[in-house]
């Protein structure tokens, strides 16, 4: 008779570790993320929190090697559940997240993003400090591959970065109505019905507009900056921004109070630009807008490529354009889709009155 111990059947082994203890549930997913998968799940992995944390990677039927790659990882590190998302989509993969999470705080992180070590333990440290509702970090752009670093040195500009809070370089603790990625409680995402799931584009920025109409409170840390790998193709980059710009306009007609004076730059940026290329007298006053708003994108180009010293600046101008113009026309669309509210036109265009 063998002398070793039989281990625990693998029923009881998964009721031990579903009701085991965890702290922060993180949040991912994923779906054709194979070329950078490990390395944004290593800097996960190398959290240093005081406490358990599991990592839900929500997979959705990817094409290329993600799965297989994630349960490799999985066997490796029992922090890890891979979980299936049958439909792909990030709103979906998010919600089967918050059903399967064990922790009281649950983080969101992306695949296409490389955290510091300590980004759950200070997001977690502020929640519990009181005073906000949903804890975010910088959005730093983070080039890996020439288009990558091409739309970097764009979104480090002030014509990429848009109003964005996230976006913006400081050193101090800032309120903001939206986030990149972050950490809530697990109670505020459950009161609040987790994502919405016909938002398959700015879940986040929807989920951040009903948390502040809610009396929500969002901050973003400098110490919780995280390096956000951008696209890796210019018609990549447009198709992005195109679907962004559809499904803010989703959120501003449902939540009139969400819309800034800078998402409607854009829109205003494409029909100048549409009318411009009208064959008609009547054009003119907006060619020579679309021209200064060119020699905008050369002045800034070149003032990006001076600071960085970089070749890759020299494709600025492009990139701007396909920012600008992708995002704008995906507003305008997404306001024939879904409505726009006038009302909350004019007062992102016109000053507060106290």
């Amino acid at each position: 008779m063998s002398s070793e111990r039989a281990g625990p059947s693998e029923p009881a082994a998964r009721s031990a570790r579903d009701h085991a203890h965890v702290d922060v549930s993180v949040l991912v997913p994923v779906r054709d993320e194979a070329p950078g998968i490990r390395d944004a799940v290593a800097t996960m992995l190398r959290q240093r929190f005081v406490g358990r944390v599991e990592f839900l990677f929500m997979e959705g039927r990817s094409r290329d090697r993600t799965r297989a790659i994630l349960e490799e990882l999985q066997r490796e590190d029992p922090r890890i559940r891979v979980l299936d998302n049958p439909t792909g989509g990030i709103p979906q993969a998010l919600n089967i997240g918050l059903r399967n999470a064990r922790g009281a705080f649950v983080a969101r992180m992306d695949a296409h993003a490389l955290y510091p070590d300590d980004y759950l333990a200070t997001g977690v440290r502020r929640l519990e400090h009181g005073g906000a509702e949903y804890v975010t970090g910088l959005q730093l752009p983070h080039g890996v591959d020439a288009w990558s670093r091409r739309i970097s040195l764009a979104l480090a500009s002030p014509l990429g970065a848009g109003g964005a809070g996230f976006r913006r370089r400081t050193t101090e603790e800032t309120e903001t109505d939206a986030g990149f990625t972050g950490l809530w409680r697990r109670e505020t995402l459950e009161r609040l019905g987790g994502w919405r799931e016909e938002w398959i584009v700015n879940e986040d920025g929807e989920l951040a507009a009903r948390l502040r109409k809610a009396g929500g409170r969002i901050v973003c840390l400098p110490a919780m900056a995280a390096r956000y790998v951008p696209r890796r193709s210019l018609a990549a980059l447009a198709r992005q921004y195109w679907r962004y710009g559809q499904y803010r306009a989703k959120t501003s007609w449902h939540h009139p109070e969400s819309m800034r004076r800078s998402h409607l730059l854009p829109p205003a940026v494409t029909l100048v630009v549409a009318a411009a290329l009208a064959p008609m007298r009547a054009a003119r006053p907006f060619r020579l807008a679309a021209a200064g708003y060119g020699m905008v994108l050369a002045a800034e180009s070149a003032r990006c490529g001076a600071r960085s010293g970089t070749l890759g600046a020299a494709w600025l101008p492009v990139v701007f354009v396909a920012m600008h113009l992708s995002w704008g026309a995906g507003f305008l669309v997404g306001c024939v889709r879904f409505g726009v509210d006038v009302s909350a036109v004019r007062a992102a265009v016109l000053p507060h009155r106290s």
